[in-house]
């Protein structure tokens, strides 16, 4: 700001310098041009007069005593002239420029600058000013949209480029685009054959697809992979993301303690470290029956949550048993539909309002609190599996904004 303002103070200071120099210079010449001229006058007049004086000599007009007082007082004329600060033998004297037009430049200077500044230079916002983001005003799809748009185009330049492809399969799942995905994770085995790390990603996706549920299909793509590689990331990953998901801990941190221990450079250890912590409390409470204290001192000191009162419709419950376990979960809105936060309650306890925060996460970086709105699911299973089988029953909310409550009626029977 400080280099600003000595910029802005240079600048007026050359303009100002340009409008009075000019005009000091102007009074000088005019005065040398105004000395020069009276001189040479008063020079022509003494020679005229001098060479009058010298015809009436010769032509004995004059004797030369009279000739020498006339040309001593012809001379002591000049030189009282030359000394005069006027020049009255001048008809048109030149008359300079006064100083009311510099001044009159300069204020009009100094206005325009200070004009033009103020509302063509935003001063207000000079501090404050920010290189604009290239994605400044768009929301995560849009964004999403621009780098899928720009990977497309790569892989059309060069279809051959497997690692475009498989960077395209990764933003068609973030998009929630799971066929293209699943078909630009076959197109680069098509290019590198079938490797884990391959078939890892094309599971995950079809698990996405199928609504997070674990199919033979998919299940038959980990097996492959696993066989492959026993310690597989993105597979290991998806096994412990499901195993949480469905309340068995013990095969979920057995998962990412293998992904930990294989030493890789290219996992984000801190987020498995907090996922195994997860649920080693989760496992803990269900062990004790309580309620673990440091899951309720995270959730009361997490501002962000979403409270659902859970409820079943009138013409659905008899067919709840007080032995049934019910399933909540939430899961982002935009991005990839990632559960967010789960948990369970028996159905004895029906009607009940259950919250769901940061200490109710599934592990990993995605979190609750972090998410503008969610979905929430709930599942009153019959057999104590998350997944919905036939004669359970479930509810659903689109969307709920976090840190809001909402109501959520169980009043769908799955066929």
């Amino acid at each position: 700001m400080t280099t600003f303002w000595i910029f802005i103070a240079l600048v007026v200071l050359v303009s100002l310098t340009l409008i009075w120099i000019p005009h000091f210079r102007q009074q000088k010449l005019l005065r040398t041009e105004e000395a020069g001229v009276r001189r040479q006058t008063n020079l022509e007049l003494f020679n005229e007069r001098l060479a009058t004086l010298e015809k009436e000599l010769s032509e004995e007009l004059l004797d030369q005593t009279e000739f020498d007082a006339l040309k001593k007082e012809l001379e002591i004329s000049l030189l009282q002239d030359i000394q005069q600060a006027g020049d009255d033998s001048l008809v048109n004297q030149i008359k300079p420029k006064t100083i009311l037009w510099p001044s009159i430049m300069s204020v009009g200077l100094l206005a325009i600058s200070g004009y033009l500044y103020q509302h063509l230079g935003a001063f207000e916002n000079i501090g404050a000013a920010q290189p604009a983001s290239p994605h400044a005003g768009m929301d995560t799809a849009q964004i999403m949209g621009q780098r899928i748009q720009a990977i497309e185009a790569q892989v059309q330049a060069e279809p051959e480029n497997s690692q475009a492809w498989f960077s395209l399969g990764h933003a068609y799942v973030s998009a929630n685009q799971f066929d293209k995905a699943i078909a630009a994770f076959d197109k680069v085995m098509d290019l590198v054959g079938k490797h884990a790390e391959l078939l890892g990603p094309k599971a995950t996706a079809m698990y996405y697809k199928a609504g997070q549920q674990m199919t033979p299909q998919i299940q038959a793509l980990i097996d492959e992979s696993l066989a492959m590689d026993p310690q597989d990331p993105s597979t290991l990953l998806l096994v412990g993301m499901n195993s949480f998901f469905i309340a068995d801990y013990k095969k979920a941190i057995t998962s990412w303690q293998t992904i930990l221990d294989s030493d890789r450079t290219d996992v984000d250890r801190a987020a498995l470290m907090n996922a195994i912590e997860t649920a080693n409390l989760r496992m803990q409470a269900e062990t004790s029956g309580m309620p673990d204290d440091d899951v309720h001192k995270q959730a009361a000191v997490s501002k962000k949550s979403v409270s659902i009162a859970i409820s079943i419709s009138p013409e659905l419950a008899a067919k709840a048993s007080p032995e049934d376990t019910i399933f909540v979960f939430a899961r982002a809105t935009e991005g990839p539909k990632v559960p967010l936060a789960a948990t369970k309650v028996s159905a004895s306890a029906l009607p009940v309002t259950v919250t769901l925060d940061d200490s109710t996460g599934m592990g990993g970086d995605a979190k609750l609190s972090q998410a503008t709105s969610v979905e929430v699911i709930a599942v009153l299973s019959k057999n104590g599996n998350i997944k919905p089988q036939a004669g359970d029953i479930q509810g659903k909310i689109s969307k709920v904004v976090v840190g809001e409550t909402a109501s959520l009626v169980l009043d769908t029977q799955v066929q």
